[in-house]
């Protein structure tokens, strides 16, 4: 065959992500928060694109013809059964709050009108209509003084704002009344200046300070900060000394021993034995006291006093500075009883952006156009703002059919509580409501549902099974998990189950497990071991 170029034509079928399938598969997987932070980064790019805020819209904002809105509707019992879709109008038919007042509040942009309307300054005039004297009214001023001039009140902002409160409507901010929080590193830095003098020492304890993490333990070492500084060790670690010095007692410690030998030392109670349980801290929470009677030479008094005094100190002396401001948990998805004895799903429609299309305005704007590259670029925004919308709409109605089917799978969870959670994975859920895994998948992710039982993830609901000894269903892994914790805490003192007596305990119950995997769960509960737990429970 001879090697020579040649043109072919082939005919071939191939899946291409375009930027709007992109676009709507990241909506998909995105958290409340992340959405609303995309939607207003859309919203400051496409001037096509405007808030649905209902009553509280200025006026003229809802002058557009409304392509579509993600609306956070409701539904019961199937993810068919809600009406969160999009949303068409006429141009116009959106009243806005403000379109009541008349032709008597439509003044001028700037407010002045009522400046330009004539004073009356005679001082029997404004005594008759105040019903008081001049000088009752204007206490200490003069005439001219009492009565504004028109033109000075035309060029003072303060005065064509509407008063004072109108004034301050604007840029009032009650947040920015509320007292700064103190920070560990703000509260360490204001001894620091009053504890060293040397600029040099000075630059080193600021590099110290700003490598200590919330708890107050510095994250870095004496060699590494010298290295970054150019300074003698020595001198670096002169300088940490004076520092652990300050308060909290026990900040700028770079381990747990060092941190509590640091509060006893200021104590006057650290001795050889404390120093030598410091040492073996570890022995400390594995409850080995037999050991740890050893090698402090002391007796169970002695060790119990020590172990008492241990337990008064603070772990984490930098945690009272600074807290960090925990963002509340917010579900995407509602579950309550419904009145038939089934139950209700909707939306959380408070956390779903709203945004609109408007029409009228890309009408309006694209007569003005004057060449190509400006009505492509409104082609653009218009089509990029209604792909916009109908995703944010199509993510509704799958979160909505994802989280129906789970609480169609899970309805005994629900009545009965966590021992009755059933396995469940994702190929079970997308069967049933007609979608690709990789879709639930992604609707899951970072989701959460408000139920009678509290607030929990999407992922929660999805357990691998456990095979059950006598042929039954399989049992959830979250089930068995919350069984070992019952077991655990009921155990007495004086019996402690091992690993094999909690396996032949499920087995006899009809959960086929094996004791590794008892230890895996147990582990994973942050249960001790039965050795360190007989030892706890005998004190």
């Amino acid at each position: 065959m001879a090697i020579a170029p040649r043109l072919e034509v082939r005919q071939s079928q191939s899946l291409v992500m375009t930027p709007q399938l992109m676009q709507a598969i990241k909506l998909l997987q995105l958290s409340n928060l992340d959405l609303v932070a995309y939607v207003d980064a859309e919203l400051e790019r496409n001037p096509l694109l405007e808030r649905n805020e209902g009553d509280d819209a200025p006026a003229g904002s809802g002058e557009g013809e409304t392509a579509g809105a993600d609306r956070g509707e409701t539904g019961e019992g199937s993810g068919d059964d809600f009406s969160g879709g999009e949303t068409t109008g006429e141009p116009g038919s959106r009243e806005t709050a403000g379109d009541e007042g008349g032709p008597d509040m439509a003044g001028s942009d700037d407010g002045s009108e009522w400046i330009g309307a004539e004073i009356d300054r005679e001082p029997g005039a404004v005594a008759e209509k105040l019903d008081t004297d001049f000088e009752n009214v204007y206490q200490g001023d003069s005439q001219a003084d009492a009565v504004p001039d028109p033109g000075a009140l035309a060029g003072d902002p303060w005065q064509q704002g509407g008063g004072r409160g109108a004034a301050l409507s604007e840029d009032y901010n009650l947040e920015s009344f509320v007292a700064e929080e103190e920070t560990l590193a703000d509260h360490v830095s204001a001894q620091m200046t009053l504890l060293l003098t040397d600029p040099a020492d000075r630059l080193i304890a600021g590099n110290l300070i700003d490598n200590l993490d919330e708890a107050g333990y510095l994250r870095t070492s004496v060699g590494e900060v010298a290295e970054r500084l150019g300074a003698d060790p020595e001198r670096v670690a002169a300088v940490l000394t004076q520092l652990q010095t300050l308060e909290p007692i026990g900040v700028f410690a770079r381990n747990l021993a060092e941190c509590l030998r640091l509060q006893l030392q200021e104590k006057n109670r650290y001795d050889p034995a404390m120093a030598a349980l410091l040492d073996n801290i570890e022995l400390l929470a594995k409850r080995d006291i037999s050991a740890l009677k050893k090698l402090c030479r002391v007796d169970d008094e002695d060790l119990a006093e020590m172990i008492q005094e241990i337990r008064a100190l603070n772990p984490r002396p930098g945690s009272a500075f600074g807290s960090v401001l925990v963002q509340p948990m917010v579900p995407d998805v509602i579950v309550r009883p419904g009145s038939d004895g089934g139950w209700a799903i909707e939306l959380n429609s408070d956390n779903l952006p709203k945004v609109l299309v408007n029409q009228t305005y890309y009408a309006t704007v694209q007569k003005t156009a004057r060449d190509e590259t400006e009505k492509a670029y409104l082609t653009d925004c218009l089509q990029t703002a209604n792909w916009l919308v109908k995703s944010l709409d199509q993510r509704a109605k799958t979160i909505l059919k994802v989280a129906t089917e789970i609480v169609r799978q899970q309805d005994a969870f629900l009545t009965h509580g966590v021992q009755h959670l059933r396995p469940l994975n994702l190929r079970t859920v997308a069967d049933a409501i007609g979608m690709h895994e990789s879709t639930v998948s992604r609707v899951t992710s970072n989701k959460y549902m408000a139920t009678n039982r509290g607030i929990f993830e999407f992922k929660y609901f999805f357990t691998s099974a456990i095979a059950s000894s006598e042929g039954g269903d399989a049992h959830s892994a979250e089930a068995v998990r919350h069984r070992i914790r019952q077991m655990i805490d009921q155990e007495s003192p004086n019996a402690i189950l091992s690993d094999d007596t909690i396996v032949t305990m499920l087995k006899s119950a009809g959960i086929d497990i094996a004791r590794r995997t008892v230890a895996k769960y147990r582990e994973s509960l942050r249960i001790p071991s039965s050795v360190q737990r007989r030892r706890e429970k005998r004190r």
